[in-house]
């Protein structure tokens, strides 16, 4: 049977755990050679280590700060070291928190907005460097915040909605690199980060079993959009959300 990325290298970040693993997993699946890149390099590498065994690929595990530049370079140069191609990244990692609009200060900001829109940024400018002429694939995991969101939750919001731009940008000024790129948008997704939320805990926000999702159904949404099949589909989004946003 042929896989589908056989032969392509795909980075994608936070993926120690939650979405990031799923993602990272369907995508070993599927034949692509994986670097694993998350804040803490131990979990990374186990994860990569995991991944060679289950599916004989070619793997690598990386400690990578996304929101701080020179970690960012770095990631993408052991890469190219290791595989000596890039022909995916998956913008996968992300920072949650929360506070009133009257307690947000600058550092606040600043934290996430690294993490959840520089930090795919970086990744982008470095796609560009060194993404061939065959060109390749750029996926944002963003938020069904970036279109619809909730109180307390400011910079996340706004960080992904930006993102969501960042995204289309990146399709115009790709095209011509043949690099396309797209946003997925999750909606609620079983993972830690989801059943932490402090607006879920205190009942200001509730959710309805059947509009929680898991994880492998973002990673499958992000294997479409990275595949072959998705060749003229760029600067769009994709909501992975169970219908959520659809409802008045």
């Amino acid at each position: 049977m042929s896989l589908r990325f056989a032969g392509r290298v795909a980075i994608v970040t936070g993926a120690a755990s939650g979405i990031g693993a799923a993602i990272a997993e369907r995508l070993a699946a599927d034949g692509a050679d994986v670097v694993v890149a998350d804040l803490q390099a131990g979990p990374a590498s186990a994860v990569a280590t995991a991944l060679a065994g289950r599916h004989g690929v070619r793997t690598l595990g990386i400690g990578c700060d996304v929101g701080d530049e020179a970690q960012v370079s770095a990631c993408v140069a052991a890469t190219m070291t290791t595989f000596g191609r890039l022909d995916i990244i998956v913008n996968n990692a992300g920072l949650m928190t929360f506070k009133t609009l009257a307690q947000w200060t600058a550092d606040d900001w600043l934290a996430v907005l690294r993490v959840d829109l520089l930090g795919a940024d970086f990744f982008t400018q470095q796609a560009f460097l060194h993404m061939g002429e065959a060109g390749g694939v750029i996926i944002n995991i963003a938020s069904v915040h970036a279109v619809e969101t909730s109180a307390n939750m400011a910079p996340y919001a706004a960080a992904k909605a930006a993102m969501v731009s960042l995204t289309r940008s990146t399709a115009i000024e790709g095209r011509d690199r043949n690099i396309r790129a797209n946003a997925v948008l999750p909606g609620a997704i079983d993972t830690p980060m989801l059943w932490r939320n402090p607006n879920l805990r205190s009942g200001v926000e509730t959710l309805d079993r059947r509009d929680v999702g898991q994880p492998e159904d973002v990673a499958a949404a992000v294997a479409f959009l990275a595949s072959d099949d998705a060749k003229f589909i760029t600067g769009t989004t994709l909501a992975v959300d169970g219908g959520r946003l659809a409802k008045l």
